[in-house]
């Protein structure tokens, strides 16, 4: 398990983030990568200039933010 620092020491550049949207994608949309073993990487489409937010795989499920919803497995 990692430490909630050291997730924004892991290199995000290569990964690739899967979309997943609620409705029509109009306000904005959630983009999620697995960074990592137990790390993921929470980003908005609408603002790829924002560096996306860092979880665990536990502070992930406890947001309420499944990876099954983006095609990625938990």
């Amino acid at each position: 398990m990692h430490n909630t620092n050291d997730l924004y020491t892991l290199d995000i550049d290569t990964v690739n983030f899967v979309q997943a949207c609620g409705g029509p994608c109009t306000e904005g949309c959630v983009v999620l990568a697995r960074i990592g073993d137990d790390a993921w990487a929470l980003g908005d489409s609408k603002r790829p200039d924002l560096e996306p937010l860092r979880f665990t795989s536990a502070e992930l499920a406890a947001a309420g933010i499944d990876p099954v919803r983006f095609g990625l497995s938990a």
